[in-house]
């Protein structure tokens, strides 16, 4: 028996342990004394037949006898307590020690004696290896009908237009990565969504990814899934969590994007108008218009500066990070905001004079409420951008003194 650091946490260690793995199986399991046994068998015949060196490690929350049968089958057992499927895997990377990872389940729903793909694209150079079993074999009864057919299929579209993956199933169990990017992965969730934080991490690193068809078979008999044991509203919580993963690492599609769109029409409205109203054809662009191009514009304008914000906390090379600041460098974005804020100003004096000559009333709709509007868009993108370039750059330092490291 090992320690680790976390005393909750302890490593069992097999009679007939083996020294310098090149592969990893690390699986979590929940009372699982029906299947563990059978599991651990299928593991040997698939490194067996991969012709590979690997080491079993069962990541083990049980209240019943798992842990002694995996470990009497020869496989090591990481005791701790259940804290989560997600935690499992988080407790479990200190205690790896092949190169490549394999993930999965040990209820024999995951075909573990299929192991020569993995090893194949590990050693052609991939670092993520997604399992798909629906480029795969999917057996008759082994994925309830909701699943199959509308819940994986939805959420996988979902996340391949978020961002532009192309994955064919992104909640499947059973994946491959190498131990150098798991562990610069940074998992944080401690449940189901640390599948799609995986995926999500996988595109944001710019790992050499991959799929690789697997087969999906039925539970054993008298053996319930977790989601079963946990009740009906299971899979929509975990459908939930794990779109809401999707959303929190988005902020390119949800933020930057978004505000490109209403940033540019904007633009066009408060400076095309910004000498007066324009007609075309039997429509005139009046001040309203130029007043909803300034709303655009503006919430336009922090949504990219937020975009820009959030996807910093994702770039793993840092190639993005310079890109901004390249672009928002500091003494120049600076200047950049003065200029901009006094030019926003000197075009408002002329509303103001008018304001202080009528007694405290604005005077009819002429250009000088049109020159106002496009001033107060140069004083309040003046603001945001000095604002923004101060977070960028203190952002930058933060996570150069590593206080704050990529989630």
């Amino acid at each position: 028996m090992i320690s680790s650091s976390d005393p909750l946490v302890e490593l069992l260690i097999p009679a007939l342990d083996i020294d310098l793995p090149e592969l990893t199986i690390c699986v979590p399991a929940l009372n699982e004394s029906l299947t563990i046994g059978e599991f651990v068998d299928w593991c040997y015949e698939g490194l067996k037949k991969a012709g590979v060196k690997g080491e079993i490690l069962i990541v083990d929350s049980s209240t019943d006898n798992t842990s002694e049968i995996a470990l009497s089958k020869g496989a090591r057992v990481l005791r701790t307590p259940r804290r989560g499927l997600g935690r499992a895997y988080i407790d479990a990377i200190p205690f790896i020690r092949g190169k490549y990872v394999i993930l999965g389940d040990c209820d024999c729903t995951y075909d573990f004696r299929e192991l020569e793909p993995f090893i194949k694209q590990f050693r052609e150079g991939h670092e993520y290896i997604m399992g798909s079993r629906f480029r795969g074999y999917i057996e008759p009864g082994a994925m309830p009908p909701l699943h199959q057919y509308l819940g994986t299929p939805v959420t996988t579209w979902i996340l391949n237009v978020i961002y532009s993956s192309r994955f064919s199933d992104i909640h499947c169990g059973m994946r491959g990565i190498t131990k150098e990017a798991f562990q610069r992965m940074g998992l944080k969730s401690q449940s189901w969504e640390y599948a799609s934080e995986m995926v999500l991490k996988s595109v944001h690193m710019e790992l050499k990814t991959t799929e690789v068809p697997i087969r999906f078979l039925k539970d054993k008999e008298g053996r319930f899934s977790h989601h079963k044991r946990e009740g009906w509203f299971s899979p929509w919580k975990a459908a939930w969590i794990n779109l809401r993963a999707m959303f929190v690492y988005g902020p390119d599609f949800f933020l930057f994007k978004p505000g490109l769109a209403m940033l540019i029409p904007g633009l066009l409205l408060v400076f095309g108008l910004a000498t007066g109203p324009v007609s075309v054809g039997k429509i005139t662009f009046s001040l309203y218009w130029q007043i909803l191009g300034l709303t655009l514009s503006v919430l336009g304008l922090q949504s990219v500066y937020m975009g820009i914000l959030g996807s910093l906390f994702f770039d793993y090379s840092g190639a993005l990070t310079k890109k901004w600041l390249g672009v928002f460098s500091y003494n120049r974005s600076v200047f950049i905001s003065v200029i901009g804020f006094l030019s926003g100003v000197a075009l408002m004096i002329p509303l103001l004079a008018t304001y202080l000559k009528n007694d405290f009333l604005l005077g009819t709709m002429d250009n000088s409420n049109n020159l106002a509007v496009t001033g107060a868009f140069l004083v309040l993108s003046a603001f945001s951008n000095f604002t923004f370039t101060l977070l960028l750059h203190a952002t930058d330092v933060i996570m150069k003194a590593g206080v704050r490291k990529t989630s």
